[in-house]
């Protein structure tokens, strides 16, 4: 992506103590509004589900019949999905606004508006995905006199969709996001943006699945590990993943950060990948890229690249596509160049999710333009930190046994954090002794190994050569625990882990060379 344009650094002081994201006086499901292709069936049974799911009454659902290619020009989409959808909306009161004879430079019809009472508009899969450039109707401004990165008039359905209740807002480069960076939005910034999301993937049963995942994610509240890959090809990248991996850390959930050239390779640990934030890479690579791997229930998951989401409808193409189609639940992304200050800011993605806002809201406050190049897959009523730590140990027998381990972890931080080291400890000790596992055995190890308790850090990672078969998101967990006892002087120990692993059917052939290099080694 280019060098900066028009945005400065700025902190996410500014959402501490914040009450925006407080429970609404109303229903925001009641004002969601879903936008299907009646031309496609499944399109309009997405719609149908996602409505009966989240209660969203059915009139909310609008079919209209819309091209079936993932690209169209700008005359297809103002006469079929533009025009229709906002007379539509007026027609039935969602946008206050009278339309006119007389037609903007884009051909749509001027309004007078004054407002609208959409929560999100949901674009089902089967609903276009990008505007090709149309110099025709590229309009001269002073933002793109002399600057030939903003001549161009390509963009998101999703994003000009955004301007729905705006008169004859402008389609040359982007228009500013008047809710970018604001806790509590006026109601005359609230009133010019329609804040749009999509339920959309590889497959039907894909877009299906976000809907069911952030149910579920909701329910039981986040519960794994965070994951940051840092060291893109710009400073200011790399400094907005920092302060994510500090603000993951200070929440006390477990966080990986890969600072090396590259993103994680496919051998690193990378269990219950519930949070990640990396770059840069082209198509999705790594651990996710290895053959059965999946992101539990709820997972949000960014990766900042200039073209993440040229497609939707791959499994295999750049990241948003693979990445829905492995089970993330919540995830931002690029249909063309947008340049890095004017994608979303994982900072403020993140601040208002943790703040305890709704992904619908989080987007919103995160992307700096509109009428411009960017995406969001998934719920926007999806809260994933709506169900708090001591909610979700209350719920302890409730929780699914494979997810237990994290929310053990994120305690033991919470009470590091409050200087009870000793409790720490022994809440580690008691319940890896009741349930063991590899996550708590690696926490265990790491707290004793730093108590000067080299002995029991090797006991505990030692359980770890006896168990059932693994799965695929247990190898490279199993790795780090010989790395440990490797570097603990336990070299036999560190070889049973390598032969469990080596033992391990669909291990790809790839992993196992490199295991076996290890374990020699």
């Amino acid at each position: 992506m280019g060098p900066r344009l028009l945005l400065g650094l700025l902190t996410l002081a500014f959402l501490a103590g914040s009450s925006l994201y407080a429970a609404a006086a109303d229903n925001p499901a009641a004002r969601v509004i879903i936008l299907a292709n009646a031309s496609q069936p499944e399109s309009v049974q997405l719609a149908r589900y996602y409505a009966m799911r989240r209660e969203i009454p059915p009139a909310n659902v609008i079919a209209l019949p819309l091209p079936a290619e993932e690209t169209i020009s700008w005359t297809a989409f103002v006469e079929s999905v533009w025009q229709p959808l906002q007379d539509e909306l007026i027609r039935r009161g969602w946008i206050d606004a009278v339309a006119s004879a007389r037609l903007d430079a884009a051909g749509r019809k001027r309004i007078v508006a004054n407002g609208h009472r959409i929560s999100y508009l949901v674009l089902c899969r089967g609903v276009p995905l990008r505007l090709s450039d149309d110099p025709v109707r590229l309009v001269e401004t002073p933002m793109i006199a002399g600057n030939e990165r903003m001549r161009t008039n390509q963009a998101s359905v999703d994003s000009e969709l955004a301007t729905l209740a705006q008169d004859d807002p402008a389609i040359s480069a982007f228009l500013p996001n008047p809710l970018f960076r604001k806790t509590n939005p006026a109601a005359a910034d609230l009133a010019q943006v329609i804040k749009v999301s999509r339920l959309d993937g590889p497959d039907a049963a894909a877009a299906r699945g976000l809907v069911d995942h952030a149910i579920e994610g909701e329910r039981t509240g986040l519960l794994g590990r965070a994951y940051v890959d840092i060291g893109g090809p710009y400073p200011e990248g790399d400094r907005w993943l920092t302060e994510v991996a500090g603000t993951l850390a200070g929440l006390g959930i477990d966080t990986e950060v890969n600072r090396a050239p590259g993103t994680f390779e496919a051998a690193d640990r990378f269990d219950a990948p519930v949070l990640y934030f990396g770059w840069y890479s082209t198509t999705l690579d790594g651990p996710m890229a290895v053959g059965g791997f999946r992101f539990p229930a709820g997972a949000v998951a960014m990766h900042i690249h200039s073209h993440s989401a040229p497609t939707l409808r791959s499994a295999g193409e750049a990241w948003v596509g693979p990445l829905v189609a492995r089970g993330a639940t919540a995830v931002v992304g690029n249909v063309f160049e947008p340049f890095l200050e004017l994608t979303h800011d994982p900072r403020l993605l993140l601040a208002v999710l943790r703040a305890g806002g709704t992904f619908g809201d989080a987007v919103f406050a995160a992307q700096p333009a509109l009428s411009w190049q960017t995406i969001a897959i998934g719920d926007p009523l999806y809260r994933p930190f709506a169900v708090t730590l001591d909610e979700q140990l209350a719920r302890r027998p409730q929780l699914p046994a494979d997810r237990f381990p994290y929310l053990v972890i994120r305690q033991v931080h919470r009470l590091e954090t409050l200087g009870n080291e000793t409790e720490a400890l022994a809440l580690l000790r008691r319940e890896f002794a009741a349930r063991a596992s590899v996550p708590l055995a690696l926490a265990l190890a790491k707290k004793l190994e730093q108590a000067g308790d080299s002995a029991g850090a090797v006991a505990a990672l030692t359980v770890l050569g006896r168990g059932p078969e693994l799965t695929v998101g247990e190898w490279g967990t199993i790795r780090a625990a010989a790395q440990k006892l490797s570097a603990l002087g336990a070299p036999d120990a560190a070889g049973e882990l390598y032969r469990r692993m080596l033992g391990s059917p669909g291990l790809p052939a790839d992993l196992a060379a490199l295991f076996e290099q290890e374990a020699r080694r």
